[in-house]
């Protein structure tokens, strides 16, 4: 009997070890992938660092805050580019109607200038510190009257606020700074779909998966559920969408002119 027991706790001890060394091993291979990952990004940026300082510092600055161009670090579109699909269009493509040639670059080069931009924004982003009291009259450079203009009209503010609703009393729950912000970049909202079955029955929900196969929901019940997309009909409701699309057109006295007049919501 004793034997039995000194051999089950050798068999124990066996897979304990066993257990260990994978457990080991798998840790290491991880972050053995975290840090090359790492050195990637590191290294692209770097050679991004390089490309741009040949092709696009003699406009943005050789620090990409700008100069005759215009700042890149704090960019909306920099800010909404997420692989460089946005980033390498406007270097294909250049902006002509601002002075921008178009500028030949590989999938390559792109994606390295734009690791550059990331890491630039990131930095900048990480090393702010404005204070929560900065005043607001270093901020109000624009005319309210202006703003509310371009609320109500050209800016399509009206068609999702209210001054009078959603906005009212909005200049008093934040500081000038932290208003500014919230109003250029309001933080996620979830998109809602509805998805369409065969029979034609309908499912709602909020969209917590979605790609060009598979389209999956979370009901108000809780309920999960996904479906194939070639089977059914989806719509995706985006609340930001509007938002996003205004940021990439606005332009600086726009932004100043609109902030002038949410400020003044109290």
């Amino acid at each position: 009997m004793g034997g039995q027991n000194r051999s089950e706790q050798r068999t124990r001890n066996l897979r304990e070890l066993v257990f260990s060394a994978v457990l080991l091993v798998t840790l290491g291979l991880w972050a053995s992938t975290a840090h090359s990952q790492t050195d990637a990004k590191d290294a692209a940026a770097k050679r991004g660092r390089a490309q741009f300082a040949q092709t696009c510092a003699f406009c943005h600055g050789p620090d990409a805050t700008g100069g005759r161009g215009p700042d890149l670090i704090r960019s909306a579109l920099v800010a909404h580019d997420q692989k460089g699909e946005l980033i390498g269009e406007v270097i294909r493509s250049g902006r002509p109607d601002k002075g921008m040639p178009a500028i030949p670059a590989t999938d390559e080069q792109v994606a390295d200038i734009a690791a550059y931009l990331h890491k630039r924004a990131l930095e900048a982003l990480q090393s702010s510190s404005v204070p929560r009291d900065y005043p607001a009259e270093k901020l109000l450079t624009g005319s309210a009257a202006l703003g509310k203009a371009f609320f109500e009209g050209a800016g399509g503010c009206k068609d999702c606020h209210a001054a009078t609703g959603d906005l009212a009393g909005v200049a008093r729950k934040y500081s000038p700074v932290e208003l500014e912000a919230h109003m250029l970049y309001p933080g996620d909202k979830p998109k809602s779909a509805v998805v369409t079955l065969a029979s034609g029955e309908q499912v709602r929900g909020i969209v917590v998966r979605s790609d060009d196969f598979m389209i999956g929901v979370r009901e108000d019940s809780g309920w999960y559920r996904s479906f194939s997309r070639d089977r059914v009909k989806v719509e995706i409701h985006d609340p930001l969408e509007a938002h996003r699309n205004l940021l990439d057109t606005l332009t600086t006295a726009q932004v100043h002119d609109l902030f002038a007049y949410v400020n003044s919501l109290k």
